[in-house]
């Protein structure tokens, strides 16, 4: 891993006046649905007025990024994915002020920073969220990466496309961070676990005491695991098929377990722990099982929440259900302002009360497509990849 700041920009060229042009970068591409990434060498603008230019460190791997690699979301492609990002800062546009070369920050999701649910904190509601973050473009709709002088690559994927050795991010979504937690573990605070603690902690405020189910415990339910930890709740049932993420679960702040494949009625599973149900229900699985359990198992004025994508799986939650003072909430990256949520994060990690760095196996950028069969399999909770000196 490049570790001299002097090497940060060694690959960007300068003009007469010493500004740079351009910044060559080497890419992982996506061509094509389903198709395995290929690495390419790209070349970024420099940074607009309100842009921020990254050497990236580590960026995590997200199901949202095997989404869009197999269509189920509508980025078109050929594109550079990622969005859990973290680097150092090369250079900043002349109206960026909060962050300098230099600086450590994570990437986060990208937001147009005008409409109502920006300007009243809400920005994961963006009304450009899909704009923004999955269209492969600015919010203007220029692309500011291109490979061999073509335009066909798209970019700009969640205001940063992490899948590179740099990345060009906006003011907005670049957070900073100290710079004395390796940066190699920060990426995922931007998206994963950002969901899932957020769902606990900002979306549906757990209060100390409360009693809450979580439906899959992969990295986004680990989170929101430890989160209930942090809202000090009196009980937190995870559910899951696996018994070795269940295990872990339990490590991490979950009082019980349920193991779905051993019961043939998980709602009854869970009533049986609470007998009036839980007043929580986190669903990160997406499952239309899990999703009948959760409003099974659910307590008078409970509250259920979801944050998974699963767009061939036909599950629905039957509001019908919902009868008793009862409410449905779909959650996005936690209802989370990243500027403050992230920092949070950061200083109960420094407190050993959100071990995210448990959940972390690292992989070589080069081994990203390793990394994402990994995923897929199961084999691993958060693949994180890391950018060396032999990748830019």
């Amino acid at each position: 891993m490049t570790s001299s700041r002097n090497s940060e920009a060694t690959n960007i060229p300068s003009n007469p006046r010493g500004q740079s042009t351009i910044t060559r970068a080497r890419a992982a591409v996506v061509e094509r649905k389903d198709a395995p990434f290929v690495m390419q060498d790209v070349t970024l603008e420099a940074p607009r007025p309100d842009e921020v230019l990254v050497r990236m460190v580590a960026t995590g791997i997200c199901a949202t990024d095997a989404h869009v690699r197999q269509q189920l979301m509508p980025t078109p492609l050929p594109a550079i994915l990622g969005h859990e990002g973290a680097g150092i800062v090369v250079r900043t546009g002349v109206s960026v002020g909060h962050i300098k070369p230099g600086d450590h920050v994570v990437l986060s999701y990208h937001s147009c920073g005008q409409c109502k649910p920006c300007l009243s904190s809400h920005a994961a509601y963006c009304e450009k969220v899909w704009e923004a973050n999955f269209a492969g473009a600015r919010l203007d709709g220029s692309i500011g990466v291109e490979r061999n002088g073509a335009d066909d690559l798209h970019a700009h994927f969640f205001g940063q496309s992490s899948f590179a050795t740099y990345a060009l991010a906006h003011q907005r979504n670049t957070i900073k961070v100290p710079s004395d937690i390796p940066l190699e573990i920060l990426g995922p605070l931007g998206c994963g676990f950002q969901t899932g603690a957020g769902a606990l902690l900002k979306a549906m405020k757990v209060p100390v005491g409360a009693t809450v189910a979580v439906f899959g415990v992969g990295a986004v339910g680990l989170a929101a695991i430890m989160a209930a930890k942090v809202a000090d709740a009196a009980t937190v049932i995870a559910i899951d098929v696996n018994a070795e993420r269940l295990q872990l679960a339990r490590e991490l702040g979950a009082t019980h377990a349920v193991n779905a494949v051993a019961q043939a009625d998980v709602s009854a599973a869970i009533r049986k722990i609470e007998p009036r149900g839980v007043e929580f229900v986190l669903d990160t699985s997406g499952r239309a099982a899990n999703l009948d359990a959760g409003v099974g198992a659910l307590a008078p004025m409970g509250h259920f929440g979801f944050v998974a994508f699963n767009a061939h799986s036909g599950a629905m939650v039957d509001a019908s259900r919902l009868t008793v003072g009862q409410t449905l909430q779909g959650i996005i990256q936690g209802d989370a302002v990243s500027a403050l949520m992230i920092p949070e994060l950061i200083g109960l990690y420094r407190t050993g009360r959100f071990p995210f760095d448990r959940l972390i196996t690292f992989y070589d950028f080069a081994d990203i497509n390793q990394a994402f069969e990994d995923v897929a399999a199961g084999r691993v909770i958060k693949a994180v990849l890391r950018f060396g000196a032999t990748d830019a």
